[in-house]
């Protein structure tokens, strides 16, 4: 591992080559913060993957590849006069140092729940109207909604256990299925989304990140399907010509074979 002057000299080699491909690279020279918004979230993205796969020698080039982006946009602050990566480091070392008064000042807590709910209430203090102000509205909803619980129960707005939010589930679950027997389209749409809301509040009591969880079911059918397309190419059967049982043999196959 690099010691501190090695990371700091690495740290300062990436700002004058930001410099240098500002000043010199007619692509770098044409960006700005919003076309390279984009780009970020692709960014962003990739690392999610190469976490999901434990890939760390993938997760270190693509924080590389946000660093860089980070950079970049501190570049073009400096140019615009707005801000440079100064100012952006010692931005977050402020809020860090303010969201910590358990570190840098004399709050005790006893555990993790109560630097959240600290963490959240300090936020108010600083002059938002909600707790929620802090919640992007790009995000993906099941992130979103992720992010909603946990921001509203680091204010105490929240259930006491795991089983009340399971048989809130359970009441959800019934509800839908009403709607679906009374053949109510749009209230279907409502309690579907109600039944997804509860699910994922559900994983956050069971400690689990939904996105990740569906992700990893995501890249698991993929696998197994892929899987049952080439045993369908090896016995020159186009899978639309296999009955779902002759598919459930490969499946299965796939199960054993690749989980």
């Amino acid at each position: 591992m690099n010691n501190r002057k090695e990371q700091l000299n690495a740290f300062d080699r990436l700002l004058t080559i930001m410099n240098e491909l500002r000043e010199q690279c007619p692509w770098d020279r044409k960006q700005t913060i919003q076309t390279l918004r984009h780009l970020t979230i692709e960014e962003t993205y990739e690392l999610g993957d190469a976490i999901l796969e434990n890939d760390l020698n993938e997760v270190k080039k693509e924080l590389g590849d946000l660093l860089l982006h980070i950079v970049f946009y501190a570049k073009i602050g400096s140019e615009e006069k707005a801000f440079d990566i100064a100012d952006v480091a010692n931005s977050i070392c402020d809020k860090l140092i303010e969201r910590h008064p358990h570190i840098y000042g004399d709050v005790k807590v006893a555990d993790e729940e109560e630097v959240k709910k600290n963490w959240e209430n300090l936020k108010l203090k600083e002059g938002k109207t909600s707790v929620l102000e802090g919640v992007p509205k790009s995000l993906p909803a099941m992130v979103k909604a992720n992010r909603i619980q946990d921001k509203v129960a680091g204010v105490g707005f929240d259930w006491e256990h795991p089983e009340q939010v399971f048989e809130k589930l359970k009441e959800e679950l019934d509800e839908l299925q009403h709607e679906i027997n009374e053949n109510n389209k749009e209230k279907i749409e409502a309690e579907f989304g109600d039944v997804l809301f509860s699910m994922i509040n559900y994983a956050r009591f069971l400690k689990v990140d939904p996105e990740s969880a569906l992700e990893r079911t995501n890249k698991k059918f993929i696998k197994r399907f892929q899987f049952l397309e080439e045993k369908a190419k090896a016995i020159n059967k186009p899978l639309k010509d296999m009955s779902l049982a002759e598919m459930d043999v490969f499946w299965d196959e796939a199960k054993r074979l690749r989980d």
